[in-house]
C-alpha cells in the first residue's frame, strides 16, 4: 500500500513497526502510532522488554484498515499541530471524505479494528458515522445492519409494534 510508508517529514523520527494480520508491514512515525493506545501501551513504563525496534503484531486489524487508520491520524495530527488550531469546519470535510466511499461492512470492520487499537478519537468519528446510517431506519434495516436475528416470533413482534406505534413514525423507507 502506498500511504504504508511516510517520508514526508524533514526531520527525522522515530519510526514504530506494526504488522497487520495480513502481514503487511507498516513503519509508522511514533507520533502516529501513539495515538493508538494498543501500541502505546507496549511502550508503557515497566515494560524495559519493549523496544522500538521490535516489530509488533496486530493481529485483528488488516492491511487496508490500517492503511487507513494511520491515513486518518497523520491527517488529524496535522490539524493539531497548527496554531490556531482549525475549527470543526475544516476537519469536518476530511472525515466526511475518510467514510465517503465505505460500505456499511467496511464501517463495522473499522470500528472494529479502531476499537481494538482503542483509538478514541476516530471511535468517535466511525460510531458518529454508524449513528447517522441507522437514524431514522426501520428495525429491519437496524438488525440487517447489525446481523441480527429476529427472536420474536410474528405475534409477539405485531404486539410489540401496536403497543409502540408511535416508534414507528416517520420512519425512512430502507
Amino acid at each position: 500500500m502506498a500511504s504504508s510508508f511516510s517520508s514526508s517529514s524533514s526531520t527525522q523520527t522515530k519510526k514504530i513497526y506494526l504488522t497487520a494480520a495480513d502481514g503487511e508491514l507498516f513503519e509508522v512515525e511514533e507520533p502516529v502510532a501513539m495515538e493508538m493506545e494498543t501500541v502505546k501501551s507496549f511502550f508503557d513504563v515497566g515494560n524495559e522488554d519493549t523496544t522500538k525496534d521490535m516489530i509488533l503484531p496486530m493481529l485483528n486489524v488488516s492491511a487496508e484498515h490500517m492503511s487507513a487508520i494511520l491515513d486518518f491520524y497523520r491527517k488529524h495530527l496535522e490539524f493539531r499541530k497548527r496554531i490556531p488550531t482549525p475549527p470543526a469546519e475544516e476537519v469536518k470535510p476530511f472525515n466526511d471524505a475518510f467514510l465517503e466511499n465505505k460500505s456499511n461492512e467496511q464501517l463495522k470492520e473499522l470500528i472494529m479494528a479502531a476499537n481494538f487499537l482503542n483509538t478514541k478519537e476516530l471511535l468517535d468519528v466511525l460510531i458518529d458515522a454508524t449513528a447517522k446510517r441507522i437514524k431514522n431506519k426501520s428495525v429491519e434495516y437496524v438488525r440487517a445492519f447489525f446481523g441480527i436475528e429476529n427472536d420474536f416470533t410474528p405475534e409477539e413482534e405485531a404486539k410489540i409494534r401496536a403497543e409502540n406505534e408511535w416508534a414507528f413514525d416517520g420512519v425512512d423507507q430502507d
